[in-house]
């Protein structure tokens, strides 16, 4: 985790007002410290759930492992602790290997099919220029159709500024969750 401790505090059932409570009313239980965080800009938690929601639904045509592949790999390169730990376990449920997500940390030459890797190669292109090469993009084409890439760029977009929400905000862990050792310092 990048910091300690949070610089915006996430709300307390008590804090929250009327605004507030509606905002998180279709988020059921236990009430994340993401969303507990955000709130405290309602609107703006309603706009960003819309959004992300399209991205975590079956909308994005990539499949739930695949879409889970660039996640991890993001929060990964992001140094964000609580996004992968979030989607660590996420990543399990969508049927990734603990092994798998190891490998999502050392990147696309850990012995991933051509189809995994190519996600990985291409979030972090996207990471680091903010644009897929050529090469890049041709690879991607011969395992994905075209609106399939594009949800690779729309979910490495939206992983990027989730990522940099938590780590600014200081957003911590919730509840019995175990930061990954190797983004601890971060």
């Amino acid at each position: 985790m990048r910091l300690a401790k949070a610089r915006i505090a996430p709300l307390t059932d008590a804090e929250m007002d009327e605004d507030q409570r509606a905002a998180l009313k279709d988020f059921g239980t236990p009430i994340l410290n993401i969303f507990r965080t955000l709130v405290r800009s309602p609107k703006a938690l309603t706009r960003f759930n819309a959004w992300g929601g399209y991205v975590l639904s079956r909308r994005n045509d990539l499949p739930e492992r695949e879409r889970e592949i660039v996640i991890l790999r993001v929060g990964y390169r992001c140094k964000s602790g609580y996004e992968f730990t979030q989607h660590t376990r996420i990543g399990l449920q969508s049927g990734l290997t603990a092994d798998e997500i190891e490998r999502i940390k050392q990147g696309a030459d850990s012995g991933w099919s051509a189809a995994d890797a190519v996600l990985i190669k291409a979030a972090d292109e996207l990471h680091d220029d903010q644009f897929i090469t050529d090469a890049t993009w041709a690879e991607l084409g011969r395992h994905y159709s075209q609106k399939q890439c594009m949800d690779v760029v729309f979910t490495v977009g939206q992983y990027t500024q989730v990522s940099m929400i938590l780590n600014t905000f200081g957003v911590q862990l919730d509840a019995g969750q175990t930061l990954d050792p190797e983004l601890k310092g971060y």
